[in-house]
């Protein structure tokens, strides 16, 4: 395979992996898969939750075309589209992981309109702790901010967590 034709289909396959996170995460892991993602919508309480067992999963695709583009004498494209589908999950992983839960230690303030729109778009997926009335599944294509306000306020803020309470003699305002 031409190699400009190998980088086509693994930008291509970047690109659609966002759809595909999409389906996933509104129909497989607010449906069925939520006894894995509830742990998401919670407080961690150590290193890992249950939800992190999806990274495993999803990257079976991934290492399995690998596999077969590379030492199994598949099409050449499925290199391509296995190693589209890792880098996706490495962008997911800096992007969600990363940036927006600090699970690693990092100083990144987002400042571009973009950063801050796909921030806040996932902050408030996450004000829902419920596996339904949710809102905003993708990860790197996010609503405007206002349009999800909207639709949690047109909900009723159904499944809305509750706000945090201050500690006591904090001086914060409850």
């Amino acid at each position: 395979m031409h190699p400009l034709a190998g980088l086509l289909l693994f930008l291509a396959t970047i690109a659609l992996m966002e759809g595909v996170a999409y389906a996933a995460h509104r129909w497989i892991m607010h449906g069925p898969g939520w006894f894995l993602h509830r742990s998401h919508h919670r407080p961690r309480t150590g290193a890992f939750e249950a939800n992190d067992l999806y990274a495993a999963i999803f990257a079976v695709p991934s290492i399995l075309l690998l596999l077969g583009g590379v030492q199994l004498g598949w099409w050449p494209g499925c290199t391509w589209i296995g190693a589209g589908v890792a880098a996706y999950g490495a962008i997911y992983f800096g992007f969600h992981d990363w940036i927006v839960h600090g699970r690693l230690p990092h100083r990144y303030v987002p400042r571009s309109r973009y950063m801050r729109r796909i921030v806040q778009a996932h902050r408030l997926h996450h004000v829902v702790e419920t596996k339904g009335g949710t809102v905003s599944f993708g990860f790197l294509v996010a609503p405007r901010p206002e349009a999800l306000k909207a639709e949690l306020a047109r909900r009723r803020r159904a499944g809305v967590r509750a706000p945090a309470r201050a500690p006591v003699g904090s001086g914060a305002q409850r």
